[in-house]
């Protein structure tokens, strides 16, 4: 079975109908269908419901989470993960939040799904699904 790994941009772009959000759904059809598996890091999903409550309200956004997570499977943080996500920050450069997408993309063996290019960074280390880029 297919394993994707969830950024934060990726369920924002899904839950609020931005760009790429048919890609995403088509993700979680395939989930709801037992065809592929969802992941996320809680550091990601905490981000999504920090940025989903500024555009809506934070009842609004831990309502639509809740709804996800019967699709998308929350993977706690624990210390090596921390560790590895640290590196990758420290070494590339990357976001704190982003740093814990890859490092769980990758210990998974999972394809991250994310319209943030900073991911290009990891090169052949990370199997990327490229969401569109905001234009303008």
């Amino acid at each position: 079975m297919k394993v994707y790994v969830l950024d934060a941009n990726a369920v924002i772009r899904y839950l609020s109908k931005g760009p790429g959000e048919e890609r995403v759904a088509a993700l979680i059809h395939r989930a709801a269908k037992g065809e592929a598996r969802l992941l996320i890091s809680v550091i990601n999903w905490g981000e999504a419901l920090y940025t989903l409550a500024r555009l809506a309200s934070l009842t609004q956004a831990t309502d639509d989470l809740k709804a996800l997570s019967a699709f998308v499977e929350s993977v706690a943080a624990d210390e090596p993960q921390a560790e590895v996500a640290a590196t990758l920050k420290f070494r590339h450069k990357m976001g704190y939040a982003d740093s814990y997408a890859a490092a769980l993309a990758m210990r998974t063996g999972a394809t991250l799904v994310t319209a943030d290019p900073e991911f290009a960074k990891l090169g052949k280390r990370l199997r990327v699904l490229a969401l569109p880029r905001h234009s303008g």
